[in-house]
C-alpha cells in the first residue's frame, strides 16, 4: 500500500504485524521513483515479514477481549496495589485499555494505565510492566536511578524486556474475534 503525505520529506516503510507493507512517500515523489523503492526493498521486506510468523499461537476465537479485560484488571489491580505499598507511592486511578502501541503508561497525576493485552502474556511479563509503572511514581523517567529502583523490585525484568521486544509486536495486533 502506497500512501502520499503533504508532511513527508523522504519516503519510509511500516511493515505493521499482519497487515500489507505500507510506503509513505511525499506527494511530490513519481510513480516510478515509488516502484524503485519498493523493488530496491522487495528483499528486506521479504526478510522482515518471515520474522512475523506467529509464535504466540493466539486463536482470535479464544480469546474474548471482555474476559481479557477483565483478568487483566484484576491481576494488574492486585499486583499495583501490593508495589505501591512496598514503594510507599499513592495510585491514583488504574485503566485497562486498547492501546496500539503501549504496554503500559504512568501520568503525572498518579494514573496508571495497561494494555488488557497484557493479560495473554506470560505472568512475569505482565508483573515487570505493572512493577515498570509502578517504579515512575517514583522516577518519572527512565533514568538511571528509575532502572536501578526497577533492578531492585525485579533483578530479572531484562528477561521480561526481552519477551516483550520478541513477542510484543504480534500480541499488539492481536485482535479477537468479535
Amino acid at each position: 500500500m502506497v500512501r502520499r503525505s503533504r508532511r513527508a520529506k523522504r519516503w519510509t516503510i511500516d511493515l505493521p504485524w499482519g497487515e500489507p507493507a505500507r510506503l509513505t512517500v511525499p506527494v511530490w515523489m513519481s510513480d516510478s521513483e515509488i516502484d524503485r523503492v519498493l523493488h530496491a526493498h522487495r528483499d528486506w521486506i521479504a526478510a522482515e515479514r518471515a520474522r512475523q510468523r506467529p509464535r504466540l499461537r493466539l486463536d482470535p476465537r479464544s480469546v474474548s477481549e471482555l474476559e481479557g479485560r477483565r483478568a487483566a484488571r484484576e491481576l494488574v489491580h492486585m499486583l499495583v496495589e501490593e508495589e505501591a505499598g512496598e514503594l510507599g507511592v499513592e495510585v491514583n486511578r488504574i485503566h485497562i485499555r486498547d492501546q496500539r502501541t503501549r504496554w503500559g503508561s504512568c501520568s503525572a497525576a498518579g494514573n496508571l494505565s495497561f494494555n488488557w493485552r497484557l493479560v495473554l502474556a506470560p505472568f512475569e511479563v505482565l508483573d515487570y510492566v505493572v512493577v515498570h509503572e509502578v517504579c515512575h511514581l517514583r522516577e518519572a523517567n527512565h533514568s538511571r536511578r528509575f532502572w536501578r529502583l526497577v533492578e531492585s523490585r525485579r533483578p530479572g525484568w531484562r528477561g521480561q524486556k526481552a519477551w516483550l521486544d520478541e513477542h510484543g509486536p504480534e500480541l499488539l495486533a492481536f485482535r479477537p474475534a468479535a
